[in-house]
């Protein structure tokens, strides 16, 4: 079946409509390139997106009602999120493509319709950093609450992936992981990175401060990061929200700004002026970390994860343990760095939009072709 445009019609997945970080600009994408559409989620806060994003039919699920699920209490019911899910009833339709970093996956599609998954990762919260939940003020309630659903959820999990025609998954470390998770095999296609809108400025120069950008959340150690600038007497910026930011907040450490959510053009500024982007957490991919390169901005990273796959030893800096007292003293060495922007640039370039629009039109037509073969 194909819409009355000529061209594939496409029904989209994500996990829930909140905010606007990693998974969300690839959603985008695909809601700019492939609709406006039908867009399937759990809960939406309301809150406007993307142009895109915000253009599509949002269909939501009945965890929509529950008080607090489309904000700050989401993940406490998490145990009801499977059965959420499914309920989630997909019209007819070319093909489902779901985006998706916790459930989306699992959605139930229409008999004969290919299941393409854009996978950022199994979900971490079951799978492999329970532990790292336990941090602030309900940290250990919410990590036990996680032990004990754990075993549980993740056989559904595991289950739920069979349903899946195929996996995309957005690094090689999260193929990895959906092979020891959900013994599936996947096709890497690097997210998207807007490197047409971060660019360098050879007018701005570096200033004598760190920055680190990313969701206030525990395993994204920011933490860490703030530790390390204050005991190596560096001054540091704090781009992002979560809810970790009044912790952070409440230490009022000297040299540590927040910055909370910041426009992209004054995060494009920030890439421009600071001396390095910390990087302190095993990510998946990690967005950020490109947009700063294609600043001209190098990058002191956590060796592992997906960093491993987009900084080279041109654009940055690895750490191989995950402490403050690694990241000050390489945050120390900085100084001595000869990192050119033009090679940050350059390995950012690897993972430009266009690149990431001819893989993703590569692997829906090798998707529709296994529907067309089975119909």
């Amino acid at each position: 079946m194909i819409g009355k445009s000529g061209h594939p019609d496409i029904v989209l997945v994500h996990d829930w409509l909140v905010t606007v970080r990693g998974a969300e600009r690839v959603l985008d994408r695909f809601a700019s390139r492939y609709g406006p559409t039908d867009l399937y989620t759990l809960v939406h806060d309301g809150s406007p997106l993307t142009d895109a994003i915000d253009a599509c039919r949002i269909h939501v699920s009945p965890m929509q009602r529950l008080p607090g699920a489309s904000g700050s209490l989401r993940r406490w019911y998490l145990p009801i999120i499977p059965r959420m899910i499914e309920s989630l009833a997909i019209r007819e339709c070319d093909l489902v493509l779901s985006d998706s970093s916790s459930v989306a996956k699992s959605v139930k599609v229409p008999e004969g319709v290919p299941h393409l998954c854009y996978c950022h990762s199994p979900a971490r919260y079951i799978w492999d950093q329970t532990e790292d939940y336990a941090v602030g003020s309900r940290g250990y309630l919410r990590a036990a609450g996680l032990r004990t659903i754990r075993g549980r959820f993740q056989k559904w999990d595991r289950k739920t992936a069979k349903g899946v025609d195929c996996f995309l998954a957005n690094s090689h470390h999260i193929a990895d992981r959906i092979r020891r998770c959900w013994d599936r095999e996947s096709t890497v296609v690097y997210p998207p990175v807007r490197t047409n809108y971060f660019t360098p400025d050879a007018d701005v120069d570096r200033q004598d401060w760190f920055l680190v950008v990313g969701a206030l959340e525990p395993y994204k150690r920011t933490d860490l990061a703030i530790k390390a600038a204050v005991d190596g007497g560096h001054a540091i910026k704090v781009v992002g929200g979560g809810s970790q930011l009044e912790s952070l907040r409440r230490e009022s450490l000297p040299g540590v700004e927040f910055l909370g959510r910041v426009s992209d053009e004054d995060l494009r500024d920030l890439y421009r002026s600071t001396r390095a982007l910390l990087f302190p957490q095993e990510e998946d991919f990690g967005i950020v970390a490109v947009e700063a390169q294609a600043c001209g901005c190098p990058v002191i990273a956590l060796g592992r994860g997906g960093a491993l796959e987009t900084i080279t030893s041109e654009s940055g800096l690895f750490v191989d343990e995950q402490s403050s007292e690694a990241f000050a003293h390489a945050m120390g060495e900085s100084s001595r760095w000869h990192v050119q922007d033009t090679d940050c640039r350059l390995n950012a370039e690897r993972f430009s939009c266009d690149v990431f629009d001819e893989a993703m039109d590569e692997q829906i037509g090798k998707s529709l072709g296994i529907h067309d073969r089975q119909t």
